[in-house]
């Protein structure tokens, strides 16, 4: 939906409605009718590949855009702000601000290799983004967000078994707009985002968005007492450097139209910061003689994080009055370069005796990303929804190739050709190219006044073509040689389906019914740099069946969205990540099955006070009485052990997979002098998860409760409107342990402490 001007922000800023699919609040902008009347709006979403009310769509999904999405990105986030702000949805990464790993219905990958394929998908301005490292790309100048849960794989694809994320940048018009925004805030933070579209000629506009994110080293290194401080140097960690740009040119014909969008990402920061000892054993209580603002490393000088990615898409569209064409050709490619200090602490040639920050033995590892390109090409044809039967029909081609390099040091050798320490004594190369294609079609039919079913197929192949090499043992004290090669070869085809139906109640409430089949191409991991076997996973599919209900009530002035829902997915491909050594393993498990309920509200309180209430439940289990894998090096753990010392996981929850998460938001609007003053306040809780597959009392990771305020004072001037605010991320600064690295001494990572900020912002027309 475009962005309306207003004769007055006061206009403006009293339609600020909140939408129920998304459970979010929005500022722009009701017809001005409409606002006065003190009704909610209807949201138009894109998540059958048509722009429909959402409230009308047979599927469950939730959308963040503007206010909401403005007060959840602020204070310079990444991309994990989405975490908890949607039902059934959670992000997490043990990169930072990059490769991060989405969850919905507590289906998701806690692999951390650089091909790692994951069963919810990302897709921006209709392409889908497959390695880990593009789903990084900064969230701005977007027009929405959507969330789609439940499988995806009719118009979608491969790899959405678990659902979709899906962007829409702001795309260029004829007319003359645009915003510039900048804030400060703690640690000497600099956010800075703004874009502006016009028309070039009659027929051509454009559109150009730019970001730049700083915030300079903030971590001090210090040593254990009583150990040399060779390595101690104040702000060592932290700090990052991040700029993108999106620019885009639209052709508007009689009866076509052409988008050509070009996007850049640079990053240039370090990694998240691993803290050894962190967890206290016995326990999951963060260690007291903890400081965020500290760590004890003996690698942080070394750490980096160095990201580029880019893409180019072309959408060329054709109206042939009954029917429409549609071809999506685009181009993407990724590098990175991420070292870190992974044991989080100071190996015990450093530190002999068992001192903070002290762990067995030092882990000092890099993973590159040097050559990756995707090339993806979709075709489709749709019928223009004139009759009672409609569908869309199309073809979708994908490329991927990619090299990944993995790297160890040994911490506590020199390096006189780098006059520093950290010897490399690791090396291992991975190769993968995938081949993909599919057929798909969906066809709508209206039955009567009353009732709609839409029927779903696509059909899917899938090849990969994997080789790995190790030259350089960095443990060859385990009495594996140095060169080592795998090979691996999987491929799969498959039909997907999706049948649902909806229902229209009465004028204000539509019942729907969905059922739906998706499926995970087959993987390979083959991180062998520490361990010897390169493993596959066999493809994964899901059969999912939900019913809900989306409503509004009293009068317009309130909306009711709840869905229900219970899934069965048969061979999940599941990641044994570390287990006593720093590799991971592919696994499958022969049942995993989940159900619960999603529920979305919002309401308008009163001309000056709007709300939203969210609410999942989401309860997995794994169902698979022979699975079992390695535990952890020095923590508890809950779990039976089999008669091969591996400890068995049937009947435990899904990694990362909180049984509840639940969301509100509430805006207050006063009209003050020639302006508006505003407050914003927004809370969300997401219950205790388990990091890994196994259960362990310290790889527990607490409830996180988070709440962000934000008030200022909006007035316009001339064609301008302006905007000058204050916020606060987490104001009640809980820190809790959000992942583990679990080889070592209970490692931990943890949540974005408290951030306070200011911003001023310029829309001007």
């Amino acid at each position: 939906m475009k962005a309306m001007k207003r004769s007055t922000l006061a206009t403006l800023i009293n339609a600020t409605l909140f939408s129920a699919v998304a459970g979010t609040s929005f500022t722009t902008l009701a017809e001005e009718e409409q606002a006065k009347s003190n009704q909610l709006e209807v949201i138009q979403i894109t998540a059958r590949k048509r722009v429909e009310n959402a409230q009308e769509v047979p599927v469950s999904v939730s959308a963040l855009q503007g206010d909401n999405l403005d007060a959840y990105s602020s204070a310079g986030m990444d991309i994990r702000f989405m975490n908890a702000k949607i039902p059934s949805l959670s992000v997490e990464s043990s990169f930072g601000r990059t490769f991060p790993r989405f969850y919905v219905r507590g289906l998701g990958n806690t692999d951390f290799d650089l091909n790692a394929s994951q069963p919810v998908s990302l897709v921006v301005d209709e392409v889908v983004q497959e390695n880990p490292i593009l789903k990084g790309f900064p969230v701005f100048d977007i027009e929405r967000i959507e969330v789609l849960r439940g499988p995806q794989g009719t118009l979608f694809g491969r790899n959405t078994p678990a659902g979709l994320v899906k962007f829409d940048s702001v795309k260029p018009s004829q007319e003359f707009d645009g915003y510039a925004s900048v804030s400060y805030g703690s640690r000497e933070s600099v956010d800075f985002e703004g874009a502006v579209g016009t028309g070039l000629t009659d027929r051509i506009s454009t559109r150009v968005s730019v970001l730049w994110q700083e915030q300079p080293d903030y971590i001090d290194v210090r040593s254990p007492e009583g150990v040399t401080n060779e390595f101690a140097k104040d702000d060592s960690l932290g700090g990052y450097s991040e700029k993108a740009a999106r620019i885009q040119f639209l052709y508007e014909g009689d009866d076509f139209t052409g988008l050509l969008n070009y996007h850049v990402r640079d990053l240039d920061g370090r990694p998240i910061p691993f803290r050894a000892n962190l967890i206290e054993k016995g326990s999951n209580n963060i260690n007291p003689i903890y400081d965020n603002d500290v760590v004890y490393h003996d690698a942080a000088s070394r750490a980096t994080q160095q990201v580029e990615t880019q893409g180019l898409s072309l959408k060329l569209e054709w109206d042939l009055a009954e029917h429409t064409v549609t071809s999506i050709s685009a181009w993407e490619s990724a590098e990175i370069y991420s070292r870190a200090d992974v044991d989080g602490a100071y190996g015990n040639q450093f530190a002999p005796a068992m001192a903070p920050g002290f762990i067995p033995f030092s882990s000092e590892t890099a993973d590159g990303l040097p050559e990756h390109d995707q090339y993806t090409q979709e075709l489709r044809l749709s019928s223009n929804y004139s009759g009672d039967f409609n569908y869309q029909v199309g073809v979708f081609l994908f490329e991927e190739e990619m090299t990944i390099e993995s790297f160890s040091f040994d911490t506590g050798v020199f390096d006189a050709a780098a006059g520093q320490y950290g010897l490399q004594n690791g090396y291992a190369v991975q190769n993968q190219d995938t081949s993909a294609w599919a057929i798909f079609g969906s066809f709508d039919y209206t039955v009567s006044d009353k009732l709609d079913v839409t029927l779903g197929l696509r059909y899917s192949d899938d090849e990969k073509e994997f080789y790995a090499k190790r030259t350089d043992n960095p443990t060859p004290f385990n009495g594996s040689p140095d060169f080592l090669e795998g090979r691996a070869n999987p491929s799969d085809s498959h039909v997907s389906w999706d049948l649902s139906a909806t229902y229209k109640l009465t004028d204000d409430v539509n019942l729907f019914a969905r059922l739906a089949n998706g499926f995970r191409a087959p993987s390979v991991q083959g991180r062998i740099l520490f361990g010897d076997e390169v493993t596959v996973a066999e493809s994964e599919t899901t059969n999912s069946i939900e019913f809900g209900v989306k409503s509004d009530v009293l009068d317009g002035q309130g909306r009711v969205n709840g869905t229900v829902f219970y899934y069965q997915m048969d061979n999940q491909q599941l990641t044994a990540v570390g287990g006593g050594a720093n590799f991971n393993r592919l696994v499958n498990a022969d049942k995993t099955t989940g159900y619960g309920f999603e529920l979305d509200t919002e309401w308008v309180l009163t001309d000056e006070l709007n709300a939203t209430f969210n609410l999942s439940y989401n309860k997995t289990e794994i169902d698979d009485p022979s699975l079992a894998i390695q535990g952890c090096a020095q923590c508890t753990i809950t779990n039976s052990i089999n008669e091969a010392g591996l400890y068995q996981l049937d009947g435990n929850s899904l990694p990362h997979a909180p049984e509840w998460i639940a969301n509100a938001t509430l805006r207050y609007t006063k009209e003050l002098e020639n302006g508006d003053f505003f407050v914003y306040a927004d809370t969300s809780y997401r219950s205790k998860i388990n990091f890994f597959l196994y259960e362990s009392v310290e790889f527990e990771g607490e409830a996180l409760f988070e709440t962000g305020v934000r008030a200022g004072y909006a007035w316009a001037s001339g064609d301008n409107e302006y905007e000058a605010s204050v916020f606060v991320r987490n104001l009640f600064d809980e820190q809790v342990v959000i992942g583990g690295v679990d080889f070592n001494n209970n490692t931990g990572m943890l949540n974005e402490e408290r951030f306070i900020g200011a911003e001023f912002k310029v829309r001007f027309f």
